[in-house]
């Protein structure tokens, strides 16, 4: 494992470092297009992820953007990782080869401290047909600098809640509560438990990283009243709580869930449900979709709850893909057409015409969940979605004062690192290679070197 010095690096340095090794929610894929070095005249270069929405944003901007505007669009589009290292390297450095990136809600206040953005209230101010308020609360908080100033718009968002099999809990005589807490969860995982040959009763990431088991623990640890860092960065991961919620998630997971769950994230717990392997599933909202979708064998079987909480109201986490624009761009005024065109109503209802409701960008904007074409087409979870992020609070997401904001992680560049390797221990312990109390202890003197770093602050 990596020690850190006492001596604490540049914020500059470490944020750079930190973007480029960043893990999140999965997305997978291979080298769609490239742009060109450097923008010039009316075009504006976009460097973003490869999801299957932002490929068909790309698919969409040239017949309708660059018609409508006359500004070109020059997309260089990577897999997940690629794309965080290339954006880490040309903001840090405040190259100016690409006017806007696609950034996550962890990046952007760190990016936006350092200088990297430029502030977006002077464009929002002058764009009334963008209604930035239709934006939900929630997403504007976590793009939010911590001068209180705008550095990014949301592409698309999600929370995470607790999908289930409600014709298997009728036909079990069982019944889901309305606001279930982790510990109702944990008896209906253990009466579900072969509900059919060989199901589970639940599943639950395990894979290391700190954007895979990490993210739903984090949350389970928030309501059972832990936090990684006091108000005065003191480390706590050996705290009586942080003890208490490891322990329910790993023993929870070990005796009631999937098969392999140490190696298990997203995909596997995706591909467990629809295959009926097991019986419930918590974790991203956008895994909803996919469960609804026509081809799924579950289809029409599944419903939906918020994330199961302990000594907090709500428990949801909160992720977005969004735009941020390049300080050093040499376009900025374009670039800004380009973000407003492709955060605003109207690319959702081009996507819903052109493609499909299901295929629309949600999770960030109140009008979404508003319109009769998209509420018709999501009507299994739309509303259960925009709850689950309207109730996320990035600022305030335990029992006690934060140092940093962000609820399935902790804002500080040093999280990537020190989050992928508390998720090793933890992991480990799921996999019964350690104890939880030898996961932690380990766990404990990592944060304690972040600890070092932010002391007196």
């Amino acid at each position: 494992m990596r020690t850190q010095s006492r001596r604490r690096p540049p914020r500059a340095t470490l944020a750079a470092v930190a973007a480029g090794t960043l893990l999140a929610p999965l997305l997978s894929g291979c080298w769609v297009g490239a742009g060109g070095a450097g923008s010039g005249g009316d075009a504006v270069n976009v460097l973003m992820v490869n999801n299957p929405q932002m490929v068909e944003l790309q698919k969409l901007t040239a017949a309708h953007f660059t018609k409508d505007t006359g500004i070109k669009v020059n997309f260089t589009v990577l897999p997940e990782n690629d794309v965080r290292d290339k954006i880490s390297q040309d903001f840090a450095n405040q190259a100016g080869q690409y006017d806007v990136a696609t950034l996550s809600n962890y990046e952007i206040p760190i990016y936006a401290r350092n200088g990297w953005l430029k502030e977006m209230d002077p464009y929002v101010g002058e764009d009334p047909g963008y209604d930035e308020q239709d934006v939900l609360k929630p997403m504007r908080q976590s793009l939010t600098g911590d001068d209180g100033k705008l550095y990014g718009q949301p592409f698309y968002g999600e929370s995470s809640f607790l999908m289930y099999r409600k014709d298997l809990l009728e036909r079990e005589g069982l019944t889901m509560p309305a606001a279930p807490t982790w510990q109702e969860v944990g008896e209906i995982a253990a009466k579900l438990d072969g509900a059919e040959p060989g199901m589970k009763g639940i599943c639950l990431r395990g894979l290391p990283g700190w954007g895979e088991v990490m993210a739903p623990l984090t949350t389970v640890v928030n309501t059972f009243g832990g936090t990684w860092f006091d108000e005065d960065w003191n480390a706590r991961l050996d705290s009586p709580e942080w003890q208490k919620a490891t322990k329910f998630y790993v023993d929870l997971v070990r005796e009631h869930g999937q098969a392999g769950a140490a190696q298990s994230g997203f995909a596997e717990c995706l591909n467990n449900t629809t295959q009926g392997k097991t019986a419930m599933w918590y974790d991203a909202t956008s895994a909803a979709g996919l469960l609804e979708s026509a081809d799924s064998p579950v289809k029409g079987k599944m419903g939906y709850a918020p994330a199961p909480v302990e000594k907090t109201e709500s428990a949801g986490w909160l992720y977005t893909w969004a735009w941020g624009i390049q300080n050093a761009s040499r376009n900025p005024d374009n670039a800004w057409k380009f973000v407003s065109w492709a955060s605003g109503k109207e690319y959702e209802q081009l996507v819903g015409d052109e493609i499909g409701w299901s295929d629309v960008p949600a999770g960030k904007r109140a009008s979404t969940y508003e319109n009769p074409d998209y509420r018709a087409e999501a009507g299994a979870f739309q509303e259960m979605t925009r709850k689950a992020i309207e109730q996320a609070r990035p600022d305030d997401p335990g029992v006690q004062p934060r140092p940093a904001p962000g609820i399935q992680f902790v804002g500080i560049p040093e999280f990537t690192d020190l989050g992928t390797q508390v998720s090793q221990e933890i992991s480990a312990a799921i996999a019964g290679r350690q104890s939880v109390e030898s996961a932690l202890r380990k766990s404990q003197q990592l944060a304690e070197e972040i600890s070092e770093e932010y002391e007196g602050r």
